[in-house]
């Protein structure tokens, strides 16, 4: 009489693999949560980047504005002829400079460029190839 297969070696085939199972989610999730902090940290790297962008900006626009009014206003006022026709139109091309690298400044600054992507998109991966590792 032949015999059957061995249930007890069935059910510890069942827990070795249930433990490999829960080891390596175990192991994966710790690599996850090193991926986010990678990430996030060169996100603030990127964060940081952007204020100094910001307040350098600032910076040049103010002295921009005190020392670039005095001589060029006087120097334009010679060609149209009206000094304050002439702080007018150097003011207002220092203000659009300004203008331009604050917008730049705040696209990078925004909190869309924070968000782990890269995280995210291996997270639904390795959850994919698990519920693929355990259906099939």
């Amino acid at each position: 009489m032949a015999a059957g297969p061995d249930p007890r070696s069935s059910a510890s085939t069942i827990q070795s693999l249930v433990g490999d199972a829960l080891r390596e989610t175990n192991e994966l999730a710790r690599k996850e949560i090193a991926l986010f902090r990678a990430e996030m940290a060169g996100n603030v790297r990127q964060l940081v980047a952007g204020l100094a962008c910001m307040v350098a900006s600032a910076v040049f626009a103010v002295v921009a504005l005190l020392v670039l009014i005095g001589a060029f206003v006087k120097w334009l006022a010679t060609i149209v002829g009206s000094e304050w026709l002439a702080a007018l139109i150097v003011g207002g091309v220092l203000l659009v400079i300004a203008v331009g690298l604050a917008l730049w400044a705040r696209s990078v600054l925004s909190l869309s460029t924070l968000a782990p992507t890269r995280t995210t998109r291996q997270v639904r991966q390795d959850a994919q190839a698990l519920s693929e590792r355990v259906s099939g």
